[in-house]
């Protein structure tokens, strides 16, 4: 895995589209691998995390690895406010072009 300041500057350096299906990816990858699914499998990005079958418990680990991945903090409140993985992917896009 690379150092996460370069997967930092890598995608702010990305316009705005290719940054955003990168962090989609980085994203599924997570879920993918907390919901023990096979790559071949699509994740519904407009479908509850809880629907997908996540526990709060689950989705903290998805949210630290992502914060450790990105550098960034990310707030609970998006993750359950509007707990999609479309709507985290729109955050984690906005974020990095501020961070």
């Amino acid at each position: 895995m690379p150092p996460v300041d370069s997967t930092l500057k890598r995608l702010r350096e990305l316009p705005r589209g290719e940054r955003a299906e990168e962090i989609e990816a980085l994203v599924l990858a997570r879920f993918q691998t907390v919901l023990l699914i096979d790559d071949a499998d699509d994740i519904p990005l407009d479908v509850s995390y809880f629907d997908l079958g996540l526990t709060s418990l689950r989705l903290t680990e998805i949210r630290q690895g992502l914060e450790q991945l990105l550098d960034l903090s990310i707030n609970v409140n998006v993750l359950f406010n509007e707990p999609t993985i479309a709507h985290l992917v729109d955050h984690l896009t906005q974020a990095v072009q501020e961070a």
